[in-house]
């Protein structure tokens, strides 16, 4: 149990877990990888937006100011191609899905980044790394590309801890003619007509995706700044190439920590055992999810396993954070006209299990022993309702002074359900009905026959 309200966080730069010392302790700075906006959003980007966002809530409990800054890419070759797939201007495609990208984080309680830049703002910025890092013989220009020149940066790799031979069998970078190296990346490549494109000293073109982070949280918060992060699958190449871009031009070259101090990166989501992917057909959206659960029942779902580990998302999962869920609001609801007095404010004791490496795990076991708690005879209502308070609000639950589990879709849903089994049964259509039965099961909804006809209730 940490005692002493100070953070500590497993850094993937040093391979340890540390104790979070800000650069500066009156503003700490935080920078998170949003998304690349040409689709829905899916469980994989809503677990790195809830664990970042609970992240930045925690650190607000201890540090006077957090500046917290996550980005959107709005140029990449999978918009370009989006937009020519439907026919339309690429920033229809950027503008309706960023749009979409924040509603959805916001019904999971992910409070909006105090900055969210986009890259599209910031090529002015990024054609000024470039050309530093040319200057400083760090990078070249060849063919209208220019490139990075990895074997010209000692450090590379030392965020992955990946060899040479790995580096290149992982970048997922292109081997081509104009290379000095296999492992060099792309800072600037050059567009055709049908491309978007800005003028550059290399002609029109538009930057390389590693290209924009480098330029963009610079501008923001400055460097050096205190944490940088985002998904695992971003440690290498994109989070590698970022430091090899600012520690050459404008951080110090011997010293990765000196673009951003420490790195935090969250697992991946399996979907029942398997990897998400489109070709398996088991990519979970946002917006399906919510139409059936409340955001905050798909929120304490995402935190229900430590961030550093992966997540199976499975039926077990959604349905021990809606039993969860509905619980808390029952004790909240009764604790309305419970006043918490002044001498019993909020502790950081309550969430001390958070300041270890944001363990969100330990911290709803604590949620379920606040239960278990109150429903015994003699109930301490007062120490109760500070406790839920403080963890609610680091949690990002409970926020809703509206609750209601069941949305009037999902209701109309199952009303739907019920209705057709009722009318296979009418039609002694039984295995019809017993598959209607099934799948409203796998909505968390049970159902009883009797003789004034079906009713449904939710799980317990």
């Amino acid at each position: 149990m940490n005692n002493d309200h100070s953070f500590h966080l497993f850094n993937t730069l040093s391979g340890n877990k540390e104790k979070l010392e800000a650069i500066d302790p009156k503003h700490l700075k935080i920078y998170a990888c949003g998304p690349t906006v040409y689709n829905y959003a899916h469980i994989g980007n809503a677990r790195m937006a809830v664990v970042f966002d609970t992240l930045v809530r925690t650190l607000r409990e201890i540090y006077p100011k957090v500046t917290y800054v996550s980005n959107i890419t709005d140029i990449d070759d999978k918009i370009i191609d989006a937009a020519k797939e439907q026919n339309v201007e690429i920033t229809s495609i950027t503008e309706k899905y960023t749009q979409i990208y924040n509603d959805d984080m916001a019904k999971l309680n992910v409070l909006a980044p105090d900055i969210q830049p986009k890259a599209t703002e910031y090529i002015s910025e990024m054609i000024e790394l470039i050309i530093e890092l040319i200057e400083k013989d760090f990078a070249y220009e060849k063919e209208g590309h220019v490139l990075f020149h990895v074997p010209s940066y000692s450090n590379y790799g030392k965020l992955s801890k990946r060899n040479k031979e790995e580096q290149i069998a992982g970048s997922r970078v292109e081997i081509a003619p104009f290379k000095k190296d296999p492992a060099d990346f792309v800072l600037w490549k050059p567009s055709t007509e049908d491309q978007p494109g800005w003028k550059s000293p290399w002609g029109i073109g538009r930057p390389g995706w590693h290209t924009e982070c480098s330029a963009m949280s610079k501008k923001t918060l400055g460097l050096p700044f205190d944490i940088h992060g985002g998904g695992r699958d971003l440690i290498f190449p994109h989070h590698e190439n970022e430091i090899a871009q600012s520690c050459c031009s404008t951080a110090n070259i011997d010293e990765p920590s000196s673009y951003a101090k420490y790195w935090m990166h969250n697992g991946f989501v399996t979907i029942n055992g398997e990897k998400m992917a489109k070709s398996l057909g088991n990519i979970i959206l946002v917006k399906d999810l919510a139409e059936n659960y409340h955001g905050e029942v798909i929120r304490l779902a995402l935190l229900s396993s430590h961030y550093r580990q992966g997540l199976d998302w499975n039926e077990k999962v959604i349905h021990q954070a809606n039993k969860l869920i509905n619980k808390l609001y029952e004790i909240k609801d009764d604790l309305d006209e419970v006043v918490i007095s002044k001498n019993n404010k909020n502790n950081l004791d309550t969430i001390s299990i958070l300041m270890d490496d944001l363990n969100t795990p330990g911290l709803i076991t604590e949620l379920n022993k606040i239960v278990k708690e109150y429903n015994l005879l003699e109930v301490d209502r007062e120490n109760i309702k500070t406790r839920l308070s403080l963890i609610s609000k680091v949690l990002g639950i409970l926020q809703d002074e509206t609750f209601n589990n069941i949305s009037e879709e999902f209701k109309s849903k199952i009303d739907d359900l019920v209705a057709k089994r009722s009318n296979a049964k009418k039609n002694k259509n039984f295995e019809l009905a017993d598959a209607i039965r099934e799948e409203l099961l796998e909505l968390g909804i049970e159902i009883k026959d009797s003789s004034d006809g079906t009713k449904w209730t939710l799980k317990s």
